[in-house]
């Protein structure tokens, strides 16, 4: 998962960082609330591990900015010292979805982490396959079928429609989607993202006739979404929103 971390203490950011990083998370750590604000406006994370007290703009106030701006329910765990009731009472009902008291040990920091990505993004861990309307990814082969039908997909192809899939009607930023697929953000020329949906939309017949629809963001990413029969219809007809 893709995690973002606010922490002014270099040494705590430093230490989160590597233990979330060492369970397979990507991290990418802030210093600076007004940084991480400017990331949330391009960018798009799976989970946000906030500290309260940073000078410039607290944890708080990226809370208050992320309930009131994001649609998606972007999960927030706070990790800070400030350990009254009343201060837990009052992030919780901000929109917190947990809060851990500083100092907190990597072991009890994992667990939090790995409990609120499950709540947030339930999936069946016995599972081997996952169903999308018409599709079916096999995950023990990495195979995907349409109708029931193989297609000969690579295995980069795979991981970015399941990915997709995953995240159905959610916004992914481009750097999002390097993370998940590529496991890097840098020496990956933009267009390689950008040739790689394109063949997942037309292997995996993506158009609104097939009920799903993938459509660029514009300075932002992708997102993929699931078509209703008057979706279709007004996309038919020409009324549709572009």
């Amino acid at each position: 998962m893709r995690i973002a971390i606010l922490d002014d203490d270099a040494d705590q950011a430093a230490l989160t960082n590597d233990t979330l990083t060492t369970a397979g998370h990507t991290c990418h750590t802030f210093e600076q609330g007004q940084l991480l604000l400017r990331q949330l406006r391009r960018e798009s994370f799976d989970l946000l591990v906030l500290d309260w007290n940073v000078p410039d703009l607290s944890g708080a106030e990226i809370l208050e900015w992320v309930r009131q701006n994001l649609s998606e329910r972007l999960p927030v765990l706070f990790v800070s010292s400030r350990a009254r009731e009343s201060d837990i009472v009052t992030m919780l009902n901000a929109g917190a979805d947990d809060y851990v008291v500083k100092p907190v040990s990597p072991g009890v920091l994992t667990a939090r982490v790995a409990s609120l990505l499950r709540r947030s993004y339930p999936m069946n861990p016995a599972s081997t396959k996952e169903t999308f309307g018409n599709l079916e990814f096999d995950l023990k082969v990495r195979q995907v079928s349409v109708d029931g039908n193989p297609v000969s997909v690579t295995q980069k192809e795979f991981d970015l429609a399941l990915l997709l899939f995953q995240h159905l009607s959610r916004p992914l930023s481009r750097a999002h989607i390097l993370d998940a697929v590529w496991k890097q953000t840098t020496d990956i020329p933009s267009r390689t993202l950008d040739t790689h949906i394109a063949m997942v939309r037309t292997k995996l017949g993506l158009r609104p006739e097939n009920g799903f629809r993938l459509t660029p963001i514009y300075g932002y990413g992708y997102r993929l979404e699931a078509v209703g029969q008057d979706d279709t219809n007004a996309a038919t007809d020409g009324t549709a929103n572009p």
